[in-house]
């Protein structure tokens, strides 16, 4: 497939998309049956709300972009595919947090031209938060643009970080981050959504976010976000792409340095 996309058109085209199937998840919460909850794996829970979310973004991303491929996280569409264009979804970031009935949780979509992420949106469904990026062209929330803190330094920080849940090879070093982070910032916050802490950074509200143990569906939007929004992501201990390297560190850029420095005194 070979066409000229205008990204900006787009990302207001699948703004709407993502808006629609969080409207969806919104009613679901209200009378939310937790007896409905399978299990892919240790702690890994999926709902009926996430898979039919995802067929709803698949169904309209399709009518955008006929050709295009995907990668999903729970594979309505099928084994994942490439294309010059694709679609990474992540139909309800912070399932934990829907099941439980805590308000944060996301839908997150991403659109990868070749090896490049041109459009991301994160739409936080309990504030009723839209999120938008396009390469090249900015970030913005609910429309407004939007930049990352200017706090230049780690010890006026705000960070984010998420919890590992099924695999618990790494987390001793990583309680070892976790304390050297909790004793030379403001405070770490554990949202329970990585597109949502992702975004976050974006809107200045983290100066800094890390976790390991992830998927490109759970970054790809909020990676875009961050950095159209003046920041800096990386993994953990190089400056390399992170959307498919399993670990994300993203700043305000300024105290970037500090927290790879952090990270890289106690990671093996």
């Amino acid at each position: 497939m070979t066409q000229t996309v205008d990204f900006t058109q787009l990302s207001h085209q699948v703004a709407e998309v993502a808006r629609r199937a969080g409207a969806f998840i919104r009613q679901e919460a209200a009378g939310f049956d937790r007896g409905r909850i399978e299990h892919k794996g240790l702690h890994d829970m999926v709902s009926y709300v996430d898979q039919e979310a995802e067929r709803m973004l698949v169904a309209g991303l399709r009518e955008l972009l006929p050709e295009s491929g995907f990668i999903t996280e729970e594979g309505t569409v099928g084994e994942s595919s490439r294309a010059e264009y694709t679609w990474i979804i992540d139909p309800l970031d912070g399932t934990t947090n829907f099941i439980h009935g805590l308000p944060c949780y996301s839908v997150s979509v991403a659109l990868l031209h070749e090896n490049e992420l041109v459009v991301g949106v994160v739409y936080e469904v309990s504030r009723d938060e839209c999120y938008r990026a396009v390469r090249g062209g900015g970030a913005f929330l609910n429309e407004e643009p939007i930049r990352v803190s200017t706090t230049p330094e780690l010890n006026s920080s705000l960070v984010a970080t998420g919890f590992p849940y099924s695999n618990f090879h790494k987390v001793d070093d990583y309680l070892q981050v976790l304390k050297e982070f909790m004793r030379r910032t403001n405070g770490v916050r554990r949202v329970g959504s990585a597109a949502v802490d992702l975004a976050w950074v974006a809107a200045g509200r983290f100066e800094g976010y890390f976790e390991f143990n992830l998927n490109s569906y759970d970054v790809a939007a909020g990676i875009l976000l961050v950095r159209e929004a003046g920041g800096h992501v990386t993994q953990f201990l190089e400056d390399g792409d992170p959307l498919f390297g399993r670990e994300v560190v993203a700043s305000n850029t300024l105290v970037h340095g500090e927290m790879q420095q952090i990270i890289r005194d106690f990671w093996q």
